[in-house]
């Protein structure tokens, strides 16, 4: 499968893969911009080359009957809003059990303008103690890959200016669609 996903997405989408994918046993990966559908399939790719383990959060409404079946093939997990504890204690509890584990959410929320990212990605990563891993796409360029990793989660607003950093000069699918986090200092 690696081989074919990594096939796809070179050579008959032209996409190409930037940044290493780091030797992480465990971690809560971000994929931003999420403007469109599309950026699901291209993540779902990109992911699959990689041979790692890994789950999407999806927003609990998509599991229905028979799509339901669908995204559990497709490697997503019903989540019920990043916001609340609720779903913080269940990627938790999923992250602490696994050996090796990569959870995936789009911290925007949705395909809408959003200037206030959902932070679930953050408490997640900090009660787990995993490190935050910045992954992208970019259509204007025809990339997708990982930005950077981000260890030190001790101050949110810190937290926040990296990943706007590394998200500056990403193209989004629909750019009016999307915005960086508006960070209050």
């Amino acid at each position: 499968m690696k081989t074919i996903s990594k096939f796809i997405l070179s050579h008959l989408l032209c996409w190409k893969t930037k940044g290493e994918f780091p030797d992480i046993k465990k971690s809560v990966i971000i994929f931003a911009p999420h403007t469109s559908y599309w950026d699901a399939l291209y993540g779902k790719l990109y992911m699959m080359q990689l041979g790692i383990n890994y789950k999407f959060l999806s927003k609990k409404e998509l599991f229905f009957f028979p799509m339901n079946i669908v995204m559990k093939l497709y490697g997503s997990i019903p989540i019920r809003g990043v916001r609340g504890k609720n779903a913080v204690r269940q990627v938790v509890t999923m992250l602490s059990s696994a050996h090796s584990l990569h959870v995936i959410l789009s911290p925007e929320g949705t395909f809408s303008n959003v200037t206030n990212w959902n932070k679930g990605f953050y408490y997640m990563a900090k009660k787990a103690n995993v490190p935050i891993m910045v992954c992208y796409l970019d259509y204007r360029k025809k990339e997708i890959g990982v930005k950077g990793v981000i260890d030190n989660l001790d101050d949110i607003n810190l937290v926040m200016l990296q990943v706007n950093a590394m998200y500056k000069d990403v193209w989004a699918k629909y750019p009016d669609n999307f915005s960086l986090e508006s960070i209050k200092q």
